[in-house]
Order: C-alpha cells, then sequence, then structure tokens
C-alpha cells in the first residue's frame, strides 16, 4: 500500500538559514520543528522527506559534502525529539550556471519529488509539501501534493506573490506546528 508523506523545503522551514549553510555549528532547528517532525512521523506515521535547492554547489559557495554534513546535523538534533527524516532530496544547479536538463531537478519542479514517491512508495494525492517560499508550494502543486506555506515570522510577500498567481497554497501556517495541526486534522479525511 502506497503511504503518505510530508515534503520538507530545508532552509528557513526546518532550520535557520543563515545563508548558503555549510557550517554544522550554525545548525539551529527552527522552534517547533523537532516536536512537529516527531508528531508527523511517531503518531500520524507520515514518511518525512526534504526537498531542497542547493544551489550554493554550483555557485561554489560549499560542497555536496557539506550539504550532507548539515543534513546529518539536522538527524543528529532530531534525536532528541526521537525521530528522523526519512531522506534528503536536493538540488544542486541553477540556471545561471547550468545547462537546463541538470536544472530540471530545481524546485519549482517537481522532479525531487516524484524522485522520492518511486523511492518510497508514497501516494502523492494523500500528502503534503510545507515550505517557506513560492517554489516551495508551485513544487507541491506541480506535484499534486497538498500545500502549506508556513510564515516563521517573515512578512507575507510570499502571500502576495501567490495570490497574485494561481498557486496559492492549500493552507497558510504562522510556523511549523501550526502546520502540523492543519495536516493532522487532514490526515482524517482521507481515510
Amino acid at each position: 500500500m502506497l503511504q503518505s508523506a510530508v515534503f520538507l523545503d530545508r532552509d528557513d522551514t526546518i532550520n535557520k538559514d543563515p545563508g548558503y549553510l555549510s557550517d554544522v555549528n550554525k545548525v539551529e532547528l527552527l522552534p517547533g520543528v523537532g516536536e512537529g517532525i516527531s508528531f508527523l512521523k511517531n503518531k500520524l506515521n507520515l514518511k518525512i522527506i526534504v526537498i531542497s535547492n542547493q544551489s550554493g554547489i554550483t555557485r561554489g559557495f560549499l560542497t555536496e559534502s557539506d550539504v550532507d554534513a548539515v543534513n546529518s546535523k539536522i538527524q543528529e538534533l532530531l534525536k532528541t525529539f526521537d525521530v528522523e527524516i526519512d531522506d534528503f532530496f536536493f538540488c544542486p544547479y541553477h540556471p545561471d550556471f547550468d545547462p537546463p536538463e541538470k536544472v530540471e531537478c530545481r524546485k519549482p519542479s517537481p522532479k525531487m519529488i516524484f524522485e522520492a514517491a518511486e523511492k518510497h512508495s508514497i501516494n502523492l494525492k494523500r500528502s503534503f509539501t510545507i515550505g517557506d517560499k513560492e517554489t516551495d508550494i508551485l513544487c507541491g502543486k506541480n506535484a499534486g501534493t497538498e500545500t502549506i506555506l508556513v510564515l516563521n515570522g517573515k512578512n507575507a510577500e510570499e502571500i502576495i506573490n501567490l495570490k497574485n498567481g494561481e498557486f496559492y497554497p492549500n493552507f497558510v501556517a504562522d510556523n511549523f506546528l501550526h502546520a502540523c495541526e492543519y495536516i493532522s486534522s487532514k490526515i482524517g479525511d482521507f481515510n
């Protein structure tokens, strides 16, 4: 049977983003993220998968090893909450530096979500995408998931951009735990 999942953006959705994060000593979970991921995985039995653009690699600001080290640090921090992320997918390319065929993985393309869904036997129609940017919402919509824009104290510029487009998120959350409450309310609708 296909499983439901939550696809998470990484930087500024689950961890603070100082910009091209490469130093594991600067990795810090945002408030409520540890509890939220634990709830989603341990109580709601959802797969947790990170989908992240990491163009800092092609720009020369960090390496794939840096991204892997940051992801490992996130896993280490989540152990405190008795949870871990099931998988990490990232796109290291950017259209200003790479040919079109390489950039196909970059959000808002749903390619990373499709790859994760195939690898983990995920039902996209019963899954969610959470992110803090327009590209995250478009990626989730393009993949056929429910979408949640998490504000995390930012201004509403992303909401305005999305309202002006055709891809308004299914839900706008003030923070990560607010997003988890929405998912909990929707899971019952799937059964």
